[in-house]
Parts: C-alpha cells; sequence; structure tokens
C-alpha cells in the first residue's frame, strides 16, 4: 500500500512540475540610447508564454517614482504574447538606470527588466 502511495505522490509532483506557465522576453533590457529632453519615453517588454498554462502577470513594479509600467490585464494562453508597457519621465535630464520587476505565476515567478539611457537637454547633440 506504501509503494502505490508513493508512486502516486511522485506522479501527481512531477505532473505538476510540468504543467506551468513560462514567460519569455524578446529583450530583458530597452535601451532608449541618448533622448532628447520631453521626448517620448513609453516602450515596451514583448514576451511570450512558453509554457504549458495560462501566465498570469501579478504586479509590475518599478524602482522609481519617474518610471511607470503597466502589466497586462488578461492572462496570457500558452503559445502567445503580450507586452509590458514602460513609460519613463523624459522631463528629468540624465542617465536613465532603472529596474521593472515582473510578478507572475511562471517557472520564474520574479523577473527584473533593465531600461537605460540618456536624457539629455541639448537638442543639437542628439542630431549629431
Amino acid at each position: 500500500m506504501k509503494k502505490i502511495l508513493l508512486v502516486a505522490v511522485v506522479a501527481l509532483v512531477s505532473f505538476a512540475a510540468q504543467a506551468q506557465a513560462k514567460i519569455e522576453f524578446k529583450s530583458e533590457t530597452i535601451d532608449y540610447g541618448q533622448i532628447a529632453k520631453g521626448s517620448d519615453g513609453l516602450r515596451v517588454f514583448e514576451f511570450t508564454n512558453t509554457g504549458n498554462e495560462p501566465l498570469i502577470i501579478s504586479d509590475v513594479k518599478s524602482s522609481c517614482g519617474c518610471t511607470v509600467p503597466e502589466k497586462p490585464k488578461d492572462a496570457i494562453a500558452p503559445g502567445k504574447t503580450g507586452e509590458i508597457k514602460v513609460k519613463y519621465d523624459t522631463k528629468r535630464v540624465g542617465p536613465i538606470r532603472k529596474t521593472v520587476t515582473v510578478y507572475s505565476n511562471a517557472s520564474d515567478p520574479i523577473k527584473a527588466l533593465k531600461i537605460k539611457g540618456e536624457v539629455s537637454e541639448n537638442k543639437s547633440v542628439l542630431e549629431n
């Protein structure tokens, strides 16, 4: 009886380990490059659910109030793509080095994404 119970538990655990959502980002870093003060700060992290269960993004947080992330509202089905929008406040001149943390039901439940670049006051620098 103990052997049957042990086999059932092992089978159940191995099945549960295989049935998971998996998140794969097209890129884990967005480089704004050098951009002008006041320019469009909206960028998008694209991802695919490469698992076999629906992917649910429960939260997305940034390391600073100058970066506002937006998560998908609905679950992402296996094999489907989604996006996390990030808007940086380009009225702040200087280097951009921020982290956006994604919380989900994926096999890797916490994922850190990066944005980088520099906001320049001088638009003529950007034209050269």
